[in-house]
């Protein structure tokens, strides 16, 4: 299948869904390919998580723990 960048612009879903449908869709800009959009598999997908990361572990600065009241104190100080 070929599509303009134009028409792609405006069918962008409809071009997608030909795509998850397996076919390839080549998108010219004034008659020269671009762009290829291609149906993708399982091996296409990374085998590592692509969400949200969970925890982070910081390291230990060996600071003080302060209350609220105390770091809104301090802050009080540093700012105008």
């Amino acid at each position: 299948m070929e599509t303009t960048a134009r028409e792609f612009n405006q069918k962008s879903s409809q071009i997608l869904a030909a795509a998850a449908r397996g076919e390839s869709i080549t998108v010219t800009k004034n008659g020269v390919a671009v762009a290829r959009v291609v149906p993708i598999n399982e091996e296409d997908v990374p085998p590592y998580p692509t969400g949200p990361m969970g925890e982070i572990p910081l390291p230990d600065l060996d600071l003080p723990d302060l209350t609220n009241d105390e770091i809104e104190e301090t802050l009080k100080g540093l700012g105008a």
